[in-house]
């Protein structure tokens, strides 16, 4: 198992979380980004910088993982294509991706853009707190628990 990171839009916060957990608990974690990204040295860190243009990280993500790999983003179509290749998709505020949801979490995607596209003003995310911060770090520190246990 592995970690991968749609690198481009995670909040750095995120990204410290996830140097210290590689470390703690030896595990890779591979960071996606459309352009080049400084990790800490590490054994267990690496980025890969694909070309710029749409989605292009995120198919990258979505070609490369496995069935039990984790991915972290917020990016829901990803999350999507993630979960159908028996992934596991977290996103920065700590939430999981699943079959039960993410199919409704895309409808509403979609319906929120075709509003936007209409000239309707939908408004975005709420700004990360202190809380997002650390429901992600709990999330994925009881993720980590469970599935290295299983290894």
């Amino acid at each position: 198992m592995q970690i991968w990171v749609d690198a481009d839009a995670c909040p750095a916060v995120i990204k410290e979380i996830l140097y210290r957990a590689a470390d703690r608990v030896g595990i890779h974690v591979v960071f996606v980004a459309n352009r080049p990204l400084r990790t800490p040295p590490s054994p267990w860190l690496r980025s890969i910088v694909v070309p710029g243009g749409f989605d292009v990280a995120d198919e990258r993500i979505a070609s490369s993982v496995q069935a039990g790999d984790l991915v972290v983003t917020a990016d829901i179509p990803l999350a999507a294509a993630v979960v159908e290749r028996d992934a596991f998709a977290l996103n920065p505020r700590g939430e999981f991706y699943s079959r039960d949801n993410v199919r409704e979490l895309l409808d509403l995607r979609n319906f929120r853009e075709r509003l936007r596209e209409s000239g309707m003003e939908t408004g975005g995310p709420a700004p990360f707190s202190h809380a997002d911060r650390q429901a992600f770090a709990n999330r994925l520190d009881r993720f980590l628990t469970r599935h290295r246990a299983v290894e």
